[in-house]
């Protein structure tokens, strides 16, 4: 798992059938004070994040597997499937 936070969304009016429907929104992952890392990417949402939110990722397989059905083609690579609170170091 991975912590981004939401900077932006996209709309897409021209996509795979698999994201129809999904919304899809930039992040931009950030470290555990919140400082920008890396680069940013697109993901679909699974919770209802808004921008300026910080956000749980994952990517891959897990990514994938976050639809509710088990045998349908999915294009996703990356998903946010938490909302971040508070960090507490």
């Amino acid at each position: 798992m991975y912590m981004g936070k939401v900077v932006g969304s996209i709309e897409a009016s021209q996509k795979d059938d698999s994201l129809v429907g999904r919304k899809l929104m930039i992040v931009q992952q950030v470290n555990s004070d919140g400082a920008s890392i890396r680069y940013e990417e697109v993901a679909a949402d699974t919770v209802g994040a808004g921008v300026g939110e910080y956000v749980l990722l994952v990517k891959g397989a897990g990514a994938r597997k976050t639809q509710k059905e088990a045998n349908r083609r999915d294009v996703v690579d990356c998903a946010i499937v938490g909302i971040i609170d508070r960090f507490n170091k």
